[in-house]
């Protein structure tokens, strides 16, 4: 695809974040919100989103701050969120869509469900929510191993609660980088419609065959040689690529981009990796200088990066010898740089790191949208 191609197909996207429907928005709750992946998607696809629910205070003042028009609902969902009366109106309205990623550590080895394991109330609140809500399609994201894990339990299970319910149930593994994501990120994603309120059908969003690069994304940010850059500070560069101009979007500062700072030895250490190298770019003798096989990684420059975890201390940056910062992980998660993250750092790494990428979350809402149109 040529270089124009690929320009008009980032503006055709930008334009699409702006279009507001002449219909009626549809309405969609966000369940382990976290920072808001899911919700930034679903609201650039035209939705209207009307909360979010998480457990983690820091979470919620992130998403408070860039949802100012939903409730950002702090609760704990080993309690029925029937009884937190800042729900109440939301749970009583009419809700189109219902997404989350309800964990799924209270299955048990041998593939059954181990009814002592006190994490399965939140298994059992999402489902609470759904029946109370009774929302025209469900989305259920997870990791790709839950189709196998346990002989299959959670999804059997997820599968066999849906259908009862009268959902149509649809499954697949979805890679972002597909999307326009610059992360090769794959999830497990779930979709299930009421055929009675649906026209029944639903596709899930066909792959882009444009993939964007880890210098693509965040080529344009401040390199932070030898400072420790700032919360909020100007931009210095202009943009080279279309996918930064689109994450520049509706935004004059750039936030949350600050380098960890390392010492002497870490960084030397860090200087010895090339680009896209890893621990086997060092002498022999230093391999098992940590403990994890993903130590002293490198981004690659010229292909999407590897996934973005909660975590920050062994992926480094493709250039800088230094963990990425905050707002780099958030380009290549794919959040515009107008969302803000809130809270410690540690917790600002997590909230980016835990959450779905929102440029795959706006191809899904987008799908899910013409299926529930479609009547």
């Amino acid at each position: 695809m040529c270089c124009h191609e690929t320009s008009r197909t980032f503006v055709h996207l930008s334009l699409d974040n702006q279009m507001a429907s002449n219909r009626e928005k549809l309405t969609v709750i966000d369940i382990f919100c976290g920072a808001g992946g899911f919700s930034e998607g679903f609201r650039q696809a035209g939705f209207k989103v009307l909360a979010g629910v998480d457990s983690d205070p820091q979470a919620i003042s992130t998403y408070s701050l860039n949802f100012k028009h939903s409730e950002a609902i702090c609760w704990d969902l080993f309690k029925p969120l029937s009884e937190c009366d800042q729900a109440k109106p939301i749970l009583n309205s009419t809700v189109d869509v219902i997404v989350g990623g309800p964990p799924c550590q209270g299955f048990s080895i041998a593939g059954k469900r181990n009814h002592e394991d006190p994490r399965n109330r939140l298994f059992e609140a999402y489902f609470d929510i759904i029946k109370k809500a009774k929302p025209r399609a469900v989305v259920v994201e997870n990791v790709p191993t839950m189709m196998t894990m346990n002989k299959g339990a959670f999804i059997q299970e997820l599968e066999a609660r849906l259908t009862k319910l009268g959902y149509t149930v649809y499954k697949s593994v979805l890679w972002a980088n597909e999307y326009g994501v610059p992360q090769k990120r794959k999830r497990l994603i779930i979709v299930a419609l009421d055929p009675r309120r649906t026209t029944g059908e639903f596709s899930y969003p066909s792959p882009s065959p444009i993939q964007i690069t880890c210098k693509d994304a965040i080529g344009d940010l401040p390199l932070l040689n030898n400072e420790p850059g700032s919360d909020e500070q100007s931009y210095k560069a202009k943009t080279n690529h279309p996918y930064q101009e689109m994450m520049r979007e509706g935004s004059h500062t750039l936030y949350n981009h600050w380098a960890v700072i390392h010492t002497d030895k870490t960084e030397a250490t860090i200087a010895m990796v090339p680009d896209g190298g890893n621990y086997k770019s060092l002498p022999k003798s230093m391999w098992k200088s940590r403990k994890v096989n993903i130590a002293w990684t490198r981004m690659r420059s010229d292909s999407p990066c590897f996934t973005i975890d909660a975590g920050h201390n062994h992926h480094f940056h493709y250039k800088a010898n230094r963990v990425p910062t905050v707002r780099e992980c958030a380009r290549i998660q794919s959040f515009p740089d107008r969302f803000v993250f809130k809270g410690n750092k540690t917790s600002q790494f997590r909230q980016v790191g835990n959450a779905v990428p929102p440029l795959m979350a706006k191809a899904l809402a987008s799908a899910i949208k013409q299926a529930l149109w479609n009547q």
